[in-house]
């Protein structure tokens, strides 16, 4: 069984700021995809405000299609209908062949991400996962002659939000739902478990499976989603078959956000990956620690961005955490690397790093 057709019930009218389409970069492609081909800017802005005010009724995507009804105003409701180029047998083939070559891309899609490489590695086969200019053939029964007019504008737009939550749904339209993928993906995998599990591999899964129950039961919050249980894996274990095959798949920045893990679990993790604005005070405290802890009279400048807190002349660098704990990086090759223990007290961080 299949499931090549999906609905998707219509949003609500919502007040949104600008630039509020599409989030995600694979979104935002779809949405360059849409602009760049339209022959007149009216019908977009038009489109816009009809999506935000919820004029779009229930979102049918199905391979090749993506089908609703817009509701114009004045000038009735109308069917609105957007095509795009399913691939071919061969090209799914290709596509798949290069899926399972990376355990990462299966865990990523499943996580609802789109890697940037997965798309690469798409591209190198010959196989256009994102739309490009001309993709998207919108078409209507209204009686505006635009291309698009305001109506599959409003569909298109409207979209980008499906797209933002489930790549998947990018997937279908190409031709393949989300069921059907995974199962071929699994029947792809089987000869390789079936060659038989190297004892490592085995040790490692079983040793992932005791600390998520130890922590489970000692009231500790558990990964969100497979890139933290990875990261998390890659961090507490030992150096694995498991481990290695991980760093391979997902390169640098898995080594990165493993260190922050080792040295602050998800919290270190949330310190690596998302920036944010704490209070001016707490900002103007890591300034006093930065005097209090410098060894010289000609103190150099901390320079302060949200919850960063930068001496580049010395390849320092302090993050806050949410958790109101400071974090310590160093600079390796032009990136900032985890460098050790969090503390509450930045002055004692900072003495730490200039000792």
């Amino acid at each position: 069984m299949t499931d090549r057709v999906r609905g998707f019930p219509a949003f609500a009218a919502a007040k949104r700021g600008r630039g509020t389409f599409a989030r995600s970069w694979w979104g935002k492609a779809w949405i360059k995809a849409l602009e760049d081909t339209a022959l007149a800017q009216q019908p977009l802005k038009n489109g816009r405000r009809y999506a935000y005010a919820g004029r779009v009724g229930t979102i049918t995507v199905s391979p090749g299609r993506l089908a609703a009804m817009v509701d114009g105003g004045p000038e009735g409701t109308f069917r609105t209908v957007v095509s795009v180029p399913q691939l071919t047998d061969v090209e799914w083939t290709r596509f798949l062949d290069r899926v399972t070559s990376r355990a990462g891309h299966i865990a990523a899609l499943l996580d609802k991400d789109m890697p940037h490489d997965l798309v690469d590695a798409a591209e190198d086969a010959g196989i256009q996962l994102l739309p490009g200019i001309g993709d998207l053939e919108p078409d209507c029964d209204c009686p505006d002659w635009e291309l698009p007019c305001q109506h599959a504008a409003a569909l298109c737009y409207q979209a980008s939000w499906l797209l933002d939550a489930d790549p998947f749904v990018l997937l279908l339209l190409r031709g393949r739902g989300e069921r059907e993928l995974l199962d071929e993906l699994h029947v792809r995998k089987a000869p390789t478990a079936m060659a038989g599990i190297a004892p490592d591999v085995i040790a490692a899964l079983v040793a992932n499976a005791a600390d998520r129950a130890r922590d489970h039961l000692a009231g500790v919050a558990l990964p969100h989603g497979m890139r933290e249980d990875t990261v998390r894996m890659a961090a507490t274990q030992a150096d694995t078959q498991v481990v290695r095959r991980l760093r391979t798949d997902q390169g640098p920045e898995f080594d990165r956000a493993a260190r922050a893990w080792f040295y602050g679990g998800a919290e270190g993790l949330a310190v690596l990956d998302t920036p944010w604005t704490p209070p001016k005070k707490a900002m103007t405290r890591a300034r006093f620690a930065w005097a209090d802890a410098w060894p010289g009279e000609d103190l150099p400048a901390l320079e302060v961005s949200k919850n960063r807190c930068t001496a580049s002349g010395y390849h320092l660098q302090l993050r806050l955490g949410r958790d109101g704990r400071w974090y310590p990086y160093r600079e390796e090759a032009g990136e900032w690397w985890p460098a050790g223990q969090p503390d509450a007290d930045p002055a004692t961080v900072f003495g730490r790093q200039l000792a």
